[in-house]
């Protein structure tokens, strides 16, 4: 019998994706540009497949240990997913959607019950929030803008956040091509937020990557003071660097790594943002392939590299300036027992109670941050 036609297009994904590199969502653009001929449909097909398939692969690992595309496939279709994990007989970890060693972390660190709360998050679809560009127009036009056209809400947690019910072609729109909003996560909104950055203050993101904070930030500094983006991988500066102009943000500057300019600015800035590199597990609905790479060597290399990034960035501190460390991870080592770390290794003071957000059914993603002041020497 001849495979259905988005069936065909799931399979030969999966079989290009297996000698890539690439995450998931750029391998799967990357697939659907080199086969236009797929309609919007399709497309949309074959990518909750290629997500469900993803997301559940260790259900799937226990139904199908032949490792077989087409066979994951005819048992996607057969039932739906709630019927599969119903089944007491499967380990408990697959029927969550997880690796053991990740199901037991989030068991050990919130318990039975929200531990598997959060994992029906982490397996749930990602909500579509857009943050409005307080430098160019306000969250009320927008709105107004769009309100006849999309299904779409102001947020009540977030003053600056739009929330669509459905997914649709944001990049494409001509309020993004104008600069007036960025897609980002009410969570990481929040985060932004504890930069709590006034108009002629000296702020630098340590760990930038292509802007999305330092994009949140910048509006509250009203184009005066100095805002530094920092990071290693040169692309993301690069981004990075588009993403600032099209914002209309005119007080930022690119620092490469080893910037002549970064030793000049230690022991200067108000703010210091380090948001570090971490196992993402609290935004994971979004990035669903990292959830198979997540084991204990990677975290224990991630907690120390968190640890040098945050003697680093300090160094960048004036003596009365303020340091976030922040990470897009639920997990108590990287967020709460690196606070304790913090405390008792560096000269630093908690200046309010951290931020945790875990991820919740059609809610934000899962974040941490921990606002510290610097002591006085002595």
């Amino acid at each position: 019998m001849k495979q259905p036609f988005c069936d065909v297009h799931t399979i030969a994904f999966f079989k290009s994706w297996s000698s890539s590199s690439k995450p998931l969502d750029l391998s799967l653009s990357d697939y659907f540009r080199a086969h236009r001929s797929l309609g919007a449909t399709d497309r949309r097909q074959v990518g909750e497949a290629v997500y469900t398939l993803v997301r559940w692969k260790s259900l799937f690992d226990c139904l199908d240990p032949s490792y077989s595309t087409s066979k994951r496939l005819s048992l996607y279709r057969q039932k739906p997913i709630e019927s599969w994990t119903a089944d007491p007989h499967l380990p408990e970890a697959a029927r969550a959607g997880l690796s053991p060693f990740l199901f037991e972390k989030l068991i050990s660190s919130y318990g039975p019950s929200q531990g598997r709360q959060i994992a029906l998050a982490l397996n749930s679809p990602a909500p579509i929030t857009v943050r409005v560009n307080l430098l160019k127009t306000s969250r009320e036009e927008l709105l107004r803008k769009w309100e006849s056209t999309f299904a779409v809400k102001a947020s009540s947690k977030t003053p600056t956040a739009l929330i669509f019910s459905k997914r649709e072609p944001l990049f494409a729109l001509p309020e993004f091509k104008e600069g007036l909003f960025e897609v980002q996560d009410e969570g990481s909104q929040h985060v932004a937020a504890c930069i709590e950055a006034k108009s002629g203050d000296r702020v630098l993101d340590y760990c930038s990557g292509s802007g999305g904070k330092s994009l949140a930030i910048a509006p509250n500094m009203g184009g005066k003071g100095e805002l530094y983006l920092h990071d290693i991988r040169a692309s993301s500066l690069m981004e990075a660097k588009r993403r600032l102009k099209r914002a209309g943000i005119q007080n930022a500057q690119i620092l490469e790594n080893e910037h002549p300019t970064l030793q000049k600015l230690r022991g200067k800035m108000d703010w210091v943002l380090a948001d570090v590199p971490c196992t993402g597990t609290g935004t994971l609905r979004r990035n669903p392939d990292m959830k198979w790479k997540i084991d204990a060597p990677m975290l224990e290399r991630l907690i120390e590299e968190q640890r040098s990034i945050f003697s680093k960035a300090l160094l960048y501190c004036k003596p009365t300036g303020k340091i976030v460390y922040a990470t897009c991870s639920i997990l108590p080592e990287e967020n709460q027992r690196q606070v304790e770390y913090f405390l008792k290794s560096f000269p630093v003071a908690l200046d309010k109670e951290p931020l945790q957000l875990l991820p919740e059914l059609a809610g934000c993603d899962g974040f941490f941050a921990a606002v510290f002041r610097k002591l006085p020497k002595g």
